[in-house]
């Protein structure tokens, strides 16, 4: 049985996604066994994330300064606002490494179920920023679920007015999968969104 402050530690880590209470065990085990080399540094690290840690005031990612070093960065396209739901959607196409422009993170996708309306999201500040004029293309990257084609809906009613142009990735079959394998809902989507070849 371990004492009352690793429980305290164990019930903490248990909490973060895909981590139950073994996972967490494994984890504090392994953080015990390597203090000096794991503990010590992790435990900096989160202060130091915890001090520093910023919300870009222009698009809603994490940073250590506002605005992010995306919105500050020169060599990024002014001309295109990339739509996702939350901040590790954005850093999932930063990682992919193909994108070029900017940013806004909504900060959730509109849900009846959850009781998540448009107030609740960061829609007011996107067309705020749309407004500005130097925008061309917005691209909703939102989740192929009925609530994210709910919200790019929204999105889509509000931006009518501005001579821009609003597009949507292509969503389907992902490269490399077997037809066998994939949901009715998207083969269907991926029919939907055949293109000539």
């Amino acid at each position: 049985m371990a004492g009352q402050d690793i429980e305290k530690l164990i019930k903490i880590i248990s909490k973060l996604p895909s981590l139950g209470t073994r996972s967490a065990r494994r984890i504090v085990l392994q953080l015990i066994k390597k203090k000096d080399a794991i503990m010590t540094p992790l435990i900096a690290a989160l202060q130091d994330v915890s001090d520093n840690i910023k919300t870009c005031e222009i698009c809603g990612n994490f940073d250590t300064v506002s605005p992010c070093m995306v919105c500050a960065s020169e060599k990024r396209e002014n001309e295109t606002i990339c739509v996702v739901q939350d901040v590790a959607d954005l850093w999932a196409m930063e990682r992919a490494g193909f994108y070029k422009g900017k940013y806004h993170v909504l900060g959730g996708i509109l849900s009846a179920l959850d009781g998540v309306t448009p107030e609740d999201l960061n829609i007011e500040s996107l067309i705020e920023r749309v407004k500005k004029g130097d925008v061309k293309e917005i691209i909703l990257a939102l989740p192929a679920t009925i609530d994210g084609q709910i919200t790019s809906h929204y999105l889509l009613s509000k931006l009518r007015n501005f001579e821009i142009k609003v597009s949507t990735l292509a969503q389907g079959i992902p490269m490399g999968a077997e037809l066998d394998y994939m949901d009715e809902g998207t083969i269907q989507l991926a029919l939907n969104s055949r293109k000539e070849i």
